[in-house]
């Protein structure tokens, strides 16, 4: 005799619409407060900044520390940075980022509009040469082009940080062209039956349509520039040129030691140093966003 034997459907459990809407504002609460823990553990160092920056010298080394000061000292916004001559050196940063910006961009996106708009023998070669640079060391180059600024007599000056930014970053120009080559070659076929040559498309065609790329390439570049520190001490030796990435080095020093230092000075010093990359980076945060995303999309 055969046996038969019954076979149960598998019983799935059933949802309400209530039941799912909960889960979905469950889920959505635990979301949110794990990106405000997140949020709160990244900015927490910069409120601790600004707190000490307003404490006074007293209570900036007391046990347990006040998370909050009593009395807000403003003055220390004013103390602070007359201790290393802070307009001077904010006056030279500004000079040698703005002068390195612009080079760094405009110096790239010639090259980018070179290797992505203009057909020449041997274009993919020089493309991959570009690329490959990006992973040479920054160190590998340092003692001879050292050796060939102090035989070229540029020296303590400001010329080899400003003039290398002159030379495109292959960054920059990986960047550039990779946006670049997202945009129609019609646009360049229709100026170029209207006379136009390769200067003008760039400037009245590719300048616009590429702006967020170029926007981006200037908050990196200025960032950089701002808060280079390697580069200035190599080749400045005299307190006049110095940027502002040296005088807060050597905030420290002229007080005789770390353990000395007034930090509620320097704090308020330094939140000053930060004060001009963060406005030009939220200023022009959408722009700096469409290119991030306009990048992402199109290596995809």
């Amino acid at each position: 005799m055969s046996t038969s034997t019954l076979v149960r459907p598998t019983q799935h459990k059933i949802y309400t619409p209530k039941q799912r809407s909960n889960g979905l504002v469950v889920s959505r609460i635990a979301w949110y407060a794990l990106c405000v823990l997140l949020s709160i553990l990244m900015i927490f160092p910069l409120l601790w900044m600004i707190t000490i920056a307003l404490k006074s010298t007293n209570t900036i080394h007391q046990i347990p520390p006040q998370i909050f000061p009593h009395e807000f000292h403003f003055e220390n916004f004013i103390l602070g940075p007359e201790q290393i001559h802070f307009p001077r050196l904010f006056f030279n940063t500004v000079i040698i980022s703005v002068l390195s910006t612009a080079g760094n961009v405009l110096s790239s996106m010639l090259v980018g509009y070179g290797l992505s708009r203009i057909r020449f023998p041997g274009r993919k070669f020089w493309f991959y040469i570009f690329v490959c640079s990006i992973f040479v060391p920054p160190m590998v180059g340092l003692i001879p082009i050292m050796r060939l600024v102090i035989k070229l007599g540029f020296y303590n000056t400001w010329i080899p940080l400003i003039l290398p930014a002159w030379l495109a970053n292959p960054v920059f120009i990986f960047l550039f062209r990779q946006y670049s080559m997202a945009i129609p070659y019609s646009y360049d076929e229709a100026a170029k039956m209207d006379g136009a040559n390769h200067w003008t498309i760039f400037w009245r065609i590719m300048v616009p349509l590429t702006r967020p790329v170029w926007i981006t390439m200037a908050i990196m570049a200025f960032q950089a520039s701002w808060n280079d520190y390697l580069t200035p001490l190599i080749y400045l030796i005299s307190d006049e040129k110095f940027p502002l990435s040296l005088g807060m080095a050597s905030f420290a020093g002229m007080f005789g030691g770390v353990a000395v230092t007034p930090y509620n000075y320097f704090m308020a010093t330094n939140l000053l140093y930060m004060l001009p990359p963060l406005i030009l980076f939220f200023v022009a945060q959408r722009y700096f966003m469409q290119g991030l995303g306009a990048l992402g999309s199109i290596s995809k």
